[in-house]
């Protein structure tokens, strides 16, 4: 066996064998006693109104779709940020455009009523 694969396999070994130890730890030292109230699904002392297994509406999931969209377009200004000075005025037209696509897409979910709650 190569020798540049040792650290590689010592690594594997270390990031698999250091969550099994510390689950096993936990459970070996942790007090587990059981009941009918904490094995509710909500401890806060309030009943739970309903299963929490419910549905939740398709507007909901639109709805972090879109903040998942906006979120990582924008990640894509940190590069950008960081090489600013190199790119110039054609960096910077490079981001207007961006920025102008991201904002027509949040204006259309505006108009398309995906950002209403109700």
């Amino acid at each position: 066996m190569p020798s540049g694969y040792v650290p590689i396999f010592i690594f594997l070994a270390v990031a698999i064998l250091f969550p099994v130890a510390t689950i096993i730890v936990a459970k070996l030292i942790r007090p587990s006693a059981p009941f009918l109230t904490k094995l509710e699904a909500y401890e806060c002392g309030i009943k739970a109104a309903s299963d929490s297994r419910g549905r939740y509406t398709v507007r909901f999931y639109i709805i972090a779709i879109l903040f998942v969209i906006f979120d990582v377009e924008t990640i894509f200004l940190i590069p950008w940020a960081v090489r600013y000075h190199a790119f110039g005025w054609f960096g910077v037209v490079e981001v207007v455009v961006f920025l102008a696509i991201l904002f027509v897409g949040y204006i259309w979910a505006y108009k398309k009523g995906a950002l209403q709650w109700v």
